[in-house]
């Protein structure tokens, strides 16, 4: 069965679209502890960012390097809650995609660290 909403066009697919993305934001603030802690870490490291002497490419990179934890956390939490909603059974593949899905967000805030200390030490 296809979604009703698939059929929607123009204008009307961008405001849904955008009512949606506010919605998934909204449920992860609410159920996810580790995406609270990202936003906050966000919340720090953007503005810092801003202050810290450097280039306009090397902030960029910085803050790019944030957004991505904040990107990868979403895709992570959206995997968690698929895997929750067709089982809460433990189950080896389940187990994996989670695990990958953690292992997605690990390799994200690493390359924080290193695109910072890249960054850093060049200015």
């Amino acid at each position: 069965m296809e979604s009703p909403y698939k059929g929607k066009t123009g204008l009307r697919r961008l405001i849904n679209a955008f009512g949606y993305s506010l919605a998934g934001f909204r449920a992860a603030y609410k159920h996810e502890d580790a995406f609270r802690q990202e936003v906050l870490l966000a919340f720090i490291l953007i503005p810092l960012a801003l202050f810290l002497p450097g280039s306009l490419i090397g902030k960029a990179l910085m803050i790019g390097s944030v957004l991505l934890v904040i990107i990868v956390e979403l895709i992570n939490s959206g995997i968690e809650a698929t895997v929750d909603r067709i089982s809460l059974d433990s189950h080896d593949l389940a187990k994996r995609a989670k695990d990958i899905g953690s292992a997605a967000v690990l390799v994200s805030l690493i390359n924080v660290v290193v695109v910072w200390a890249l960054v850093l030490m060049a200015s």
